[in-house]
């Protein structure tokens, strides 16, 4: 049964065990919790104390439990399985997304998405394209037994920019997290509205053709600016010129470099935009 249950959650035994440790001092402190505050009301025990005992930690279980698992690192799990649990509640399924990460290189991004999303029962990574054979991005896939892509100039640019492949897998949105190419217009056709970039700047500053990675830390730095950040936007057929989703900043001082403040950005990219995509496909998903 334990071993069922390790395999439905798809965690590790460390984990599984962090998580039951959570469900047992989770529901202790709710039992302590609901004793205390029908302490001050003036009931006698009996068949009317219980019901209202059992309505008492029925509400405060969910946030005793959230409340537990935050010291013991488990608060993602947690909060994913109790929306899983309000939905099965009210009878609202919703169907799982399936999304496409769209990578060039290391692929530091997809990886913390890829970890962010492990537990979402609605959002799956099914699909990891690539346009460079030697990216670290595939060993990282590989790893976390994803399907994997490599795609070529030709039929990207000039065929059907592989939409009839994804849509054969059931891709239902797409992040790019260091992707290089531009994405062509039968792509953006497909998939409208569906298509999430990060760029390494605060756009519509340090935007366009060629301004990627390192050149954007560089005109940054070169141009004395105070601030930089991230910005998480839609993908239109211009570059860096779609809706905007999400922005951070971070501070920029005389002392920074290139190196330090690309150092300050992947700190922003991996705090933020694993949480923003999966914010934006489940509200698409509502």
């Amino acid at each position: 049964m334990v071993k069922k249950w390790k395999e439905k959650w798809k965690v590790s035994w460390l984990q599984f065990t962090l998580i039951i440790c959570t469900f047992a001092f989770g529901g202790s402190l709710c039992g302590i919790t609901g004793r205390k505050l029908l302490s001050y009301i003036s009931i006698e025990k009996g068949f009317i104390y219980l019901i209202i005992y059992i309505i008492t930690i029925s509400i405060l279980w969910p946030f005793c439990v959230l409340f537990v698992s935050i010291p013991l690192g488990q608060f993602t799990f947690f909060r994913n399985y109790l929306h899983r649990m309000s939905k099965r509640m009210t009878g609202k399924v919703t169907s799982t997304k399936q999304i496409a990460i769209f990578a060039s290189g290391a692929g530091s991004n997809a990886a913390k998405i890829i970890e962010h999303l492990q537990h979402n029962q609605y959002i799956k990574v099914k699909l990891v394209v690539c346009n460079k054979p030697e990216a670290g991005v595939l060993a990282i896939a590989e790893l976390n037994n994803i399907e994997t892509l490599l795609i070529e100039k030709e039929p990207f640019f000039r065929g059907d920019a592989y939409v009839n492949i994804l849509k054969a897998k059931q891709i239902d949105f797409i992040v790019l997290a260091g992707f290089l190419w531009k994405v062509p217009a039968a792509l953006i056709k497909a998939y409208p509205d569906k298509i999430i970039n990060i760029h390494p700047a605060l756009l519509p500053k340090y935007g366009g053709k060629g301004m990627y990675g390192h050149f954007v830390h560089e005109a940054v730095v070169a141009n004395g600016e105070t601030e930089s950040g991230i910005t998480i936007h839609y993908v239109n057929e211009n570059f860096d010129e779609g809706k905007h989703i999400f922005q951070a900043s971070c501070a920029v001082t005389k002392a920074d470099t290139p190196d330090t403040v690309a150092a300050k950005i992947h700190q922003l990219e991996h705090l933020h935009f694993p949480r923003i995509v999966e914010e934006v496909v489940l509200s698409a998903n509502k």
